[in-house]
C-alpha cells in the first residue's frame, strides 16, 4: 500500500468510526473530515468543494423540495384514504407504503418514487402516533429493492446493461433483471414488515422552535356549499376526514343551532364548528370543498395568490382585547380574516365573529403578509411562530404530481438526465407556486446536503488513491480458489462493501470489469456475476450516504449513523443469502 492510499483508508475509517459515536452533528463530521483530507494531501485543494456541484446533492435537495409540494397538495393523501379506508394499523400502513414505492420504483427514479410517497408517511405517522421512523427507513429500503426489478428501475442496472453490450456484444434487457429482483424485493419487504421494531423511534434531529409550537384545540367554522363533497352527507363522514384529531362542536343552520349528532344529514350553507389541530381542519376544508370563515381576499379584483396564514396571540398590552371579532370587521378594514381561535383549557363553542378576545387567545389569521405585518404592528399581536400553516393557503392538488409525472418521463426516455429532470421538477413546483418562495429553502435541509457534498471528495479519495483497485486486486486473489457459489458470495458483498464509499453507477464500473474476467478465468459465464455486482451496488442498506435514497429520509427521520445497520445488516445478509442461489438459478454460470 502506498501512502496515499494507506491515508485515504485511515480517514474515512476514522470518520465512520465518530459517525457511529454519534457524539458530534453528521455535517460537522464531514466537514472535519475534508479539511483532514485536504490538509493529508488526499484530496486537491481545487477538488475540495467539487461535491457541491455534485448531482447527488442536486438531485436530493430537489427531491426534498418536490416531496414538500407533493405533501402541501394533499392528493396522494387523499387517494390513499379513498382507496384504502380502513389503514389503522402500523403493518397495514407500512405494508402499502413499501409495496407502492418498490412497485413505483421499478419504472421511475427510486427516489423518485419515495418523494411521492413521503407525505403520506407523515400523514400516516400523525394518524397512529408513531414516529416517522418507523416509515422512512423501510420505505427507503423498499425503493432501493424495488428498483432492482427493472433495467431502467435503478442506475447500476442500466450501467452494468451498457458493460454488458460492449463485453459481449448483447445487453440486459428490461425485464431480465425481474425474476431475481422481484424474489428479492418479495423477501426483503417480507422481512421488513416482521422486523421493522429494529428501528428505533427518533425525532428530527435540528428542531426549530416553530417544530414544538403546537396548538391542539383550535376552534374554526366551516360552510358546505353546493360544491362540497360533504353535501347530504352525514356529520360523521365530515368528521372522519380528521383522522380522529377534529370534532363537530355545533351546526348552525339558518338561525338554529343543530346538536353535532353523527347521523346528522349536511345541507347546502351548513356552518359547523369544529374543533382541532389546524392542519387537521385543513384537510378537512380542502377534501371536503368546504368554506371558511372571512370574505375572499382579493388584490385588483383578482384572488390574491400571496395570502398567507400565521399565528398570534393576544398580549396584554393588545388592544384587540375585550372586542369581538364582528366588531373588529378586520375583513373589510384591514385585508385580514380570523380562521380560527384557540383559548386555553376552554372550549368554545360560538361563531368566530361573536367571541370576545381575551389576553393569551391564539388566532389563525389570513392575509397578505404586508397587511398581517402592519396588524401584528398596530393591535400589539406577537407571533407565536414562523412556521407553517395550511390552514386558509392556496394550493392546487393536481400540480405537483403533474409535475413530477413530466420530470419522470423526461428521464424514462432520456430526453434530460436526472439531476436537471428533478431540479426542473423543484423550479416547477415554486412558478407554479406548489409551495410558496418562503417554505423552499425550509423544505431543503441544509446539513443533509453540506454533509453530502463534503463526504462525496473525501469517499472519492479511495478511488483516486488507487485503494479501490487495490480492494479489487485482493479480491481476485482470494476468489481464485472458492467455488462458483463463493465466488459470486464475494463479488456481491464486495459490491455491497464498496458502494457506501463510492456512487453506485461507479460501483459497478469499478467492479463489473472484475467479475467479468474473474468469471471468465475460472471458465464461468459472466451474467451472473455482473448482475451480482448490480444488485450489490443497488442495495446499500447500512449507510445513510451510499444511495440518495437512504439519505432523503436521514433528516426528516432524525435517524443516527448507527440506525442503518441496526435493519440494514440483517437485510444485507439476507439478500445475499437469497441472491446467489436466486442468480445460480437463473443465470446458470455453465
Amino acid at each position: 500500500m502506498t501512502t496515499q492510499q494507506i491515508i485515504a483508508f485511515s480517514v474515512i475509517g476514522l470518520m465512520m468510526a465518530i459517525f457511529i459515536w454519534d457524539r458530534f452533528r453528521y455535517d460537522v463530521v464531514a466537514c472535519c473530515a475534508l479539511v483532514l483530507a485536504v490538509a493529508t494531501g488526499i484530496v486537491p485543494p481545487e477538488k475540495a468543494f467539487s461535491g457541491f456541484s455534485d448531482d447527488i446533492v442536486i438531485i436530493v435537495g430537489s427531491a426534498l423540495i418536490v416531496s414538500a409540494g407533493v405533501a402541501r397538495s394533499g392528493i396522494v393523501d387523499a387517494a390513499i384514504k379513498r382507496l384504502f379506508p380502513n389503514l389503522n394499523t402500523l403493518h397495514t400502513q407500512l405494508a402499502l407504503l413499501m409495496i407502492a414505492v418498490a412497485l413505483l420504483s421499478a419504472f421511475i427514479k427510486n427516489i423518485g418514487a419515495l418523494a411521492i410517497m413521503m407525505p403520506v408517511a407523515f400523514q400516516f405517522a400523525r394518524k397512529s402516533g408513531v414516529s416517522p421512523s418507523k416509515y422512512l427507513m423501510p420505505m427507503s429500503f423498499a425503493a432501493l429493492l424495488g428498483g432492482l426489478m427493472t433495467q431502467v428501475g435503478t442506475s447500476p442496472n442500466i450501467v452494468v446493461s451498457r458493460l454488458r453490450q460492449e463485453m459481449t456484444g448483447t445487453s440486459f434487457t428490461m425485464f431480465d433483471f425481474t425474476p431475481t429482483g422481484a424474489i428479492l424485493t418479495v423477501v426483503g419487504i417480507t422481512f421488513l414488515l416482521f422486523f421493522h421494531w429494529l428501528v428505533p423511534s427518533r425525532t428530527k434531529q435540528n428542531h426549530a422552535i416553530e417544530d414544538v409550537v403546537e396548538i391542539k384545540n383550535y376552534t374554526s367554522e366551516v360552510a358546505i356549499t353546493d360544491q362540497s363533497t360533504l353535501l347530504e352527507r352525514a356529520l360523521s363522514d365530515l368528521v372522519k376526514l380528521g383522522d380522529g384529531e377534529v370534532i363537530a362542536t355545533a351546526v348552525l343552520r339558518g338561525g338554529t343551532r343543530r346538536a353535532p349528532f353523527p347521523d346528522l344529514t349536511l345541507r347546502s350553507d351548513d356552518i359547523v364548528i369544529l374543533e382541532g389541530p389546524s392542519a387537521a381542519i385543513d384537510r378537512i376544508v380542502s377534501q371536503g370543498k368546504l368554506k371558511l370563515s372571512g370574505k375572499p381576499l382579493t388584490k385588483d379584483g383578482l384572488p390574491d395568490r400571496n395570502i398567507i396564514s400565521l399565528e398570534a396571540i393576544v398580549s396584554q398590552d393588545s388592544s384587540l382585547t375585550g372586542l369581538s371579532a364582528k366588531e373588529l370587521a378586520l375583513s373589510y378594514t384591514r385585508g385580514v380574516n380570523i380562521l380560527a381561535i384557540s383559548r386555553h383549557g376552554e372550549r368554545l363553542k360560538e361563531r368566530l365573529g361573536s367571541m370576545t378576545l381575551g389576553v393569551g387567545d391564539v388566532l389563525l389569521l389570513q392575509g397578505s403578509r404586508a397587511s398581517l405585518a402592519a396588524l401584528l404592528q398596530d393591535f400589539g399581536l406577537l407571533p407565536l411562530a414562523q412556521r407553517e400553516v395550511m390552514l386558509g393557503t392556496r394550493r392546487r392538488a393536481f400540480i405537483p404530481l403533474l409535475i413530477l409525472a413530466l420530470a419522470m418521463a423526461t428521464t424514462a426516455v432520456g430526453l434530460a438526465p436526472v439531476p436537471v429532470a428533478f431540479f426542473a421538477a423543484a423550479l416547477g413546483m415554486v412558478v407554479f407556486r406548489a409551495i410558496p418562495l418562503t417554505d423552499i429553502y425550509k423544505a431543503v435541509d441544509g446539513p443533509i446536503l453540506v454533509m453530502l457534498a463534503a463526504l462525496i471528495p473525501v469517499s472519492d479519495s479511495l478511488r483516486t488513491s488507487g485503494g479501490s483497485d487495490l480492494i479489487a486486486g485482493w479480491l481476485g486473489v482470494v476468489a481464485m480458489n472458492l467455488p462458483a457459489w463463493g465466488a459470486l458470495g464475494l463479488i456481491l458483498v464486495s459490491a455491497m462493501a464498496v458502494t457506501p464509499f463510492l456512487n453506485n453507477a461507479a460501483t459497478v464500473l469499478v467492479m463489473a470489469p472484475i467479475a467479468a474476467s474473474f468469471a471468465t478465468s475460472l471458465g464461468f459465464r459472466p451474467e451472473a456475476f455482473l448482475m451480482a455486482v448490480a444488485i450489490g451496488a443497488g442495495c446499500d442498506f447500512l449507510t445513510p450516504v451510499g444511495h440518495q435514497c437512504n439519505t432523503l429520509v436521514f433528516g426528516p427521520g432524525g435517524y443516527k449513523f448507527s440506525d442503518y445497520p441496526r435493519l440494514g445488516l440483517p437485510l444485507s445478509a439476507l439478500i445475499i443469502l437469497v441472491s446467489v442461489p436466486a442468480l445460480l438459478f437463473v443465470w446458470p454460470v455453465k
